[in-house]
């Protein structure tokens, strides 16, 4: 956890670190999701499959699924139990399954049971080998076009900052966001719990192996984990709603072009603040009938909280990790600019004519924190 000594550093007016973070993060993601829809044999819902005659085409999924599940899933296979110990978090089992990726069975060294437990065994359909041959190769492909697009010396002090502030972290972080759970909270309070206890130090985690995204994630999880510890409102829902609702109300349906994250994150966001008392949704029975977001009392209160605690955390990171933290912040200013389609991120977004985010409006700006749901990982909650 973070230390209580403060020094503020974060300039006026200028984007918190939890948003450069995670713009930055959400860019690489839809900028690799991309690149692996040009490759990888596939169906969608929405947007029609590959030509491919491949017959074991796979749901398209994002960057995530990978990191969290079948970068550790070997021609052998392994446990549900050891694969969430590798991957430090978990992953959507079922939908893996159900979308053409991994198979689950029992394990015959184990008594049967009647349906999946720890002990059933995960392996990689050919499906899901076809997926894990194409997205390996792409996490230095993408990183390279970085290189290119924003300089080689920035990104060397990006993955500076990073791997020197990663390296101080609890090894137990995953490399990914994990999947977000009721409330869109990051991680349970239990799982927030068990960090605060000492680590045991995994010194197989080398910064500097680990994945520009990997990086980013592990930063920004640490910051959220702090986060929530202090809020009874997940990070992901004050920094995507209540951060743009403030003192005035909204119409829901401006909500997703608003935050950069999806109709269907937006709608458990609702879901969560309506039940909770945080907000009330009401229909504007004066012009539109669109359906408008007021904030409840407790729904400012915690409005106000939420720029309280991320204002008092992000004061005393630099003081906790040094000069790596200011030599961060400078790096991810220059690289993500203001989060805007006049932001640098922006040209490694546009996507390929036939890709399926070809057929959706454009984002007028990039989450201020990812929405990873179980719908496939997208980082906007796609």
């Amino acid at each position: 956890m973070l230390s209580r000594a403060k020094s503020r550093t974060q300039p006026a007016g200028a984007l918190p670190l939890s948003a450069l973070l995670s713009q930055a993060l959400v860019a690489f993601t839809i900028e690799f999701d991309n690149e692996a829809e040009q490759h990888l044999p596939h169906s969608t819902t929405r947007y029609g499959s590959t030509g491919d005659t491949f017959s074991a085409a796979p749901w398209l999924v994002s960057m995530a699924m990978y990191l969290n599940c079948m970068q550790y899933i070997g021609p052998e296979g392994l446990t549900i139990r050891e694969l969430v110990r590798k991957a430090r978090t978990k992953t959507n089992f079922r939908g893996m399954s159900r979308w053409g990726y991994i198979s689950i069975r029992p394990n015959p060294a184990v008594p049967k049971s009647t349906k999946p437990d720890a002990d059933w065994i995960v392996r990689a359909k050919p499906g899901g080998e076809k997926a894990q041959e194409i997205w390996r190769p792409l996490f230095p492909l993408i990183e390279d076009r970085w290189r290119e697009r924003f300089g080689s010396d920035q990104i060397r002090l990006l993955r500076d900052s990073l791997e020197n502030i990663v390296s101080q972290l609890d090894p137990r972080l995953p490399d990914c966001m994990p999947i977000l759970g009721y409330g869109l909270r990051t991680v349970s309070q239990q799982k927030i719990s068990s960090l605060k206890k000492a680590p045991s130090i995994d010194t197989s985690i080398v910064p500097g192996d680990l994945s520009l995204p990997a990086l980013l994630a592990k930063v920004l999880l640490t910051l959220a984990i702090e986060f929530e510890a202090q809020s009874e409102v997940s990070l992901a829902i004050c920094a995507n709603v209540l951060r743009l609702v403030g003192k005035d109300d909204l119409r829901v349906r401006d909500l997703p072009g608003l935050s950069g994250v999806s109709k269907e994150t937006i709608a458990m966001a609702m879901t969560f603040l309506t039940n909770q008392d945080y907000a009330i949704v009401e229909t504007d029975s004066s012009s539109s009938r669109a359906k408008v977001l007021f904030l409840t009392p407790k729904g400012r209160k915690a409005e106000a909280a939420y720029r309280r605690i991320l204002g008092d955390i992000e004061e005393r990171i630099p003081s906790l990790f040094g000069p790596a933290a200011i030599q961060l912040r400078q790096s991810l200013q220059s690289v993500v600019g203001d989060g805007t389609p006049s932001s640098p991120l922006f040209g490694g977004l546009i996507p390929y004519p036939d890709g399926w985010r070809a057929s959706i409006t454009p984002p007028a700006t990039l989450p201020h924190f990812p929405a990873v749901l179980h719908r496939g990982g997208y980082p906007d909650g796609s």
